[in-house]
């Protein structure tokens, strides 16, 4: 069955696993961390079985479709990890709020570079170790997903899977640049600016409680890097990105395997670099991926139904709708919705304000949830492998919402 006619024919009950799901996630850690730990695999599997299970039997077309892009999704997330976890930043760096906003702002340029999950991947560990000392530390690594996994990489078509594929379907490579610097810099200072102020309070009431920043010893080691020719094999995966399949993860897996056999344990084992985190994703995703298909396919076949018309509408329902689906189908269904209606066609069909609208909403919402995009969860999962208490997932959509929705409210009056 064609996709636009099973997204038509589907019940809207059909959702009702990706809802258990996304409450899975939110709630079973709150209510029984122990529990969760040991059985999340099981929670994943008893949503998403089912799911992948019928369209199995019903539609295998979109099943195996889900299923090549979550092989794609995690090996390109695995051998940014992989890779990554070989490169390791020494030197003396003391996380006080001017070097944490440091830290956020080159991620936000190198975001456009690496990706947001590269970039992710790359600065965390440091991050992390430049903040050992500091007791109340946890929202440091929220606005680090805010910037750096998700706004940050809204200047190229590398920097956010939706804009690549934007970039695949005609949307030329330095649109994004010469049209959404703008919004990039106003969200990311905003952001990075409501941080310095939020850090810098948390930092005095450390010192007041006499639980500051402990300097340490001795002489400032200088910086340096080891493991750096792992920057080349980075430079791979971010090639591979252009290829097609297979070729594009065969390349990938093989930038992974030279990277885990090359790079000396040392390095690995000062990051304190293990696989727990990536494994964690892989097993979550795979229910989130196989219970998404439903909405996905309804929101395809009815997204006209919404009365999307404008480009603040376009902007706040794509952004919306990516906090929890996956942001790249939902850039690409509420494009091909642009595309149909009537009003100038400046790029690929679609008015600029309302590509504009598209691209922001889809790169930027995707920090309101951790499953907003690829990268967020797995910054949650290294810095909790690290010893940090991160939020509950309810608890991580407060800070978002208290932060995040005021900015982006803002940006709409501003430019959309």
């Amino acid at each position: 069955m064609e996709s636009h006619a099973l997204g038509n024919t589907l019940p809207l009950w059909s959702v009702l696993p990706f809802a258990g799901m996304l409450l899975g996630i939110a709630l079973f850690p709150l209510i029984s961390p122990d529990f969760w730990a040991r059985h999340f695999g099981k929670v994943s599997l008893a949503f998403g079985a089912p799911v992948a299970a019928y369209f199995f039997f019903e539609a295998p077309r979109e099943l195996l479709h889900t299923g090549l892009e979550y092989v794609s999704f995690i090996i390109l997330l695995g051998a940014l990890f992989t890779i990554s976890g070989g490169i390791l930043l020494k030197g003396t760096m003391r996380g006080r709020p001017a070097v944490n906003c440091a830290f956020l702002g080159v991620g936000a340029v190198i975001a456009n570079l690496l990706g947001t999950t590269g970039a992710a991947m790359l600065l965390i560990r440091p991050l992390l170790r430049a903040n050992a000392h500091r007791k109340k530390k946890s929202h440091v690594f929220i606005f680090f997903i805010f910037v750096v996994a998700n706004i940050g990489g809204s200047l190229t078509p590398i920097g956010d899977p939706p804009l690549f594929l934007g970039y695949l379907k005609g949307v030329p490579f330095f649109w994004t640049l010469k049209n959404l610097w703008y919004f990039w810099l106003l969200a990311n200072s905003l952001v990075i600016g409501v941080f310095y102020l939020f850090d810098r309070r948390a930092l005095r009431a450390e010192e007041a409680e006499g639980e500051g920043i402990d300097e340490g010893v001795g002489a400032r080691v200088p910086l340096s890097l080891e493991g750096a020719w792992n920057f080349l094999l980075l430079g791979v995966v971010i090639f591979a990105v252009f290829l097609p399949t297979p070729w594009r993860e065969v390349l990938m897996v093989a930038a992974s395997a030279v990277s885990v056999w090359k790079t000396p344990k040392p390095i690995r084992e000062k990051n304190e670099f293990t696989w727990h985190p990536i494994e964690e994703v892989a097993i979550l995703f795979a229910g989130i991926f196989a219970t998404m298909i439903p909405a996905l396919l309804i929101l395809k076949a009815r997204g006209g139904e919404l009365g999307v018309t404008q480009p603040w509408h376009f902007f706040w329902v794509t952004g919306s709708l990516s906090s929890f689906l996956d942001n790249a189908p939902t850039y690409l269904t509420f494009l091909s919705l642009a595309q149909g209606l009537s009003g100038p066609a400046d790029v690929v069909g679609v008015s600029a304000p309302i590509l504009k609208g598209i691209s922001t909403g889809a790169v930027f919402m995707g920090a309101n949830s951790y499953i907003g995009n690829a990268p967020n969860f797995m910054v949650k999962s290294i810095v909790e492998s690290a010893g940090v208490r991160m939020p509950s997932f309810l608890g991580y959509m407060a800070y978002s919402a208290a932060v995040l929705l005021p900015i982006f409210a803002l940006v709409t009056w501003v430019f959309l």
